[in-house]
């Protein structure tokens, strides 16, 4: 059958991201109209429904937030392995209990509804706080939300989202489907968004948007894009990814380094 969950965008005409979502789908029963929930960054939610309304277009189609549900990220211990044939079997009180569409190594999504106690769920589980979530996703390399893919500037290709079934290049006609199209079977991909570690935990995990990253000669690398403690996810070209890099904050020179995450396809840097 189809899988429980897909990863998805909206891209404007020149092909840049809008919104990342990850798509669920509700099944009822017989008789009962679909549901599909929709993840998003919070801090779009309003204009992520504006945006679904323009398309509604004389459909009997209910938008609307679903206060009532907890979202939670279920990422394996370190002896678990990452293997998505290890997911719990019990869900008890889940909503949905699925594979993260993105990656392996990011384990499953679980929806409850809200009070759910994840214990009886998840057996033998601990519960972490999103600062654990982040720095998971950071390590990994995998970008989510308006920090990571800022809305109107980020890539698609750049932004490793093909790698992580977030682009479609069999679907029919979309909206920034020529260029990505065009890029993906023709350009070269100069920049990704790849994982790195600072020599220093960050001093505040408000870094200014796009602060850029040096080489040790000088020559402009790329842009931070954010990151908790020592680690963060930054937009790099692809020709100084071994190189010693540094970034300037308040005076200071921090180095860090880039490295290419095994879950990529291989070879895949390039």
């Amino acid at each position: 059958g189809a899988p429980a969950a897909l990863y998805a965008h909206a891209l404007n005409v020149q092909g840049r991201c809008l919104y990342d979502v990850i798509l669920y789908r509700l099944h009822g029963s017989a008789g009962e109209e679909p549901h599909i929930l929709l993840e998003c960054d919070r801090d779009v939610l309003d204009s992520l429904q504006k945006h679904l309304k323009l398309y509604k277009i004389r459909r009997k189609v209910d938008i609307a937030p679903c206060p009532d549900l907890s979202l939670w990220a279920v990422i394996p211990g370190e002896k678990a392995g990452n293997a998505a044939s290890s997911l719990p079997k019990c869900a008890g009180q889940a909503v949905l209990l699925t594979p993260d569409p993105r990656t392996e190594v990011m384990g499953w999504r679980l929806i409850t509804k809200k009070g759910a106690n994840l214990s009886d769920i998840i057996p033998g589980s601990e519960i972490g706080n999103v600062q654990d979530y982040h720095r998971h996703r950071y390590k990994q390399g995998i970008p989510e939300g308006v920090k990571d893919l800022p809305p109107g500037v980020a890539l698609p290709l750049e932004s490793n989202l093909a790698y992580m079934n977030g682009i479609s290049f069999t679907k029919g006609c979309y909206i920034g489907q020529e260029l990505t199209a065009r890029t993906h079977h023709t350009g070269v991909i100069r920049k990704r968004l790849l994982p790195v570690c600072l020599s220093a935990p960050l001093p505040s995990p408000d870094i200014p948007e796009g602060t850029q990253i040096f080489t040790e000669s000088g020559k402009p690398a790329g842009k931070f894009r954010a990151g908790g403690g020592e680690l963060g996810i930054a937009l790099l070209r692809l020709a100084h990814l071994n190189e010693p890099l540094c970034l300037n904050l308040g005076g200071d020179k921090v180095k860090l380094s880039a490295n290419t995450p095994e879950w990529w396809p291989k070879p895949a840097a390039k």
